[in-house]
């Protein structure tokens, strides 16, 4: 097991005028045997992050540490990482145990050690049954697993998951995150997950690290990242509908973005006008799009609660306890 340490860590490509800088100096101290979801839109950086860490792209400046030992000029095979892909990269001629056992097999470990370091992942992963299957004979969320399971059997210090439940269809990505956060409780090793899916992130996360444009914007648990963003990226980003930021809510700060998510405006007979555009049916709840003069507002109601007609002006209240705010310049998070 080991801790990771980031140390104003940063990538850069080219050189001289061509130079293009894609991380900015991200430092994050993670603890042995956390689990790290690293998290942000298509092109912010996370999987370069994660390449770093795994020695697969090198690193321009900063230090990462694995397990209190710089790696920096290491190989991957040196570091004792395990990866997961996106793609599964399983060997299709081969049986589901030999594509577990492959990596033990080039490393010469004995025939019984092998046998028992599979056996066991598989019992973990509920692979048992599948042992003799070849790749083609598997469902999706079944390779997957297997891929999990030839990480398991290295036995290594850190996990390493690159978006891998992104070729799942929602169904299997739901019950894969249960299996990995059952496996992460089983085995308790330090891993880092990149994911840009942010129901993955807050489920499977004990801290995440939300990217942007290849900075960090915040490091936290999914309740601090959620409850009080940093700053408005992650306001937006994080939550489904995302917070509601407006520039000239009423009754807010001078110079200040006001933030408040919609399940924290209640619908009654006084506060913010709002001019209904339209409803959306979610099951157990509606949400209502609509205007605070010309700035978009959506509100969360239950289903129980009536829906107003397009077109129609509404009252909401927003909880002031629930309020944020934000510089309007910056987008840094303004203390309360």
């Amino acid at each position: 097991m080991a801790s990771i340490s980031l140390r104003n860590v940063v990538k850069k490509y080219g050189k001289g005028k061509q130079e293009l800088q894609v991380i900015h100096g991200v430092s994050a101290e993670i603890a042995d045997r956390e689990f790290i979801v690293i998290v942000g839109p298509s092109g912010c950086g996370k999987s370069t992050l994660l390449r770093m860490v795994a020695g697969l792209e090198e690193i321009s400046g900063g230090e990462i540490d694995i397990g209190g030992r710089v790696v920096n000029k290491l190989e991957p095979a040196e570091r004792d990482i395990a990866m997961v892909f996106q793609n599964y990269a399983l060997y299709p001629h081969m049986s589901v145990f030999d594509n577990m056992a492959y990596g033990l097999k080039i490393r010469k470990l004995p025939v019984a050690e092998i046998k028992a370091r599979v056996d066991k992942a598989a019992g973990i992963l509920e692979l048992s049954h599948l042992l003799d299957r070849k790749p083609r004979q598997l469902s999706g969320g079944q390779r997957q697993r297997v891929a999990m399971g030839r990480a398991i059997v290295r036995q290594p210090q850190v996990f390493l998951f690159d978006e891998p439940l992104s070729n799942l269809d929602a169904k299997l990505r739901a019950q894969t995150r249960l299996e990995i956060q059952k496996l992460h409780r089983e085995l308790g090793i330090t891993s880092l997950f990149v994911t840009h899916d942010q129901v993955e992130a807050m489920t499977l996360a004990q801290r995440m690290i939300v990217m942007n444009a290849g900075r960090m914007e915040q490091f936290g648990t999914p309740e601090e990242v959620y409850h009080r963003p940093a700053t408005t990226f992650v306001a937006s980003f994080i939550g489904s509908p995302p917070m509601n930021l407006l520039k000239d809510a009423p009754g807010g700060r001078s110079g200040a973005i006001t933030g408040i998510r919609p399940e924290h405006l209640d619908v009654g007979d006084s506060g913010w006008e709002v001019r209904t555009e339209t409803v959306e049916l979610l099951g157990a709840e509606r949400l209502i799009y609509g205007r605070v003069g010309a700035e978009q507002i959506i509100v969360r109601i239950e289903e129980h609660q009536p829906s107003p007609a397009p077109d129609q002006v509404i009252r909401v209240r927003p909880r002031e306890d629930r309020l944020h705010w934000f510089d309007g310049r910056t987008g840094q998070r303004i203390a309360a």
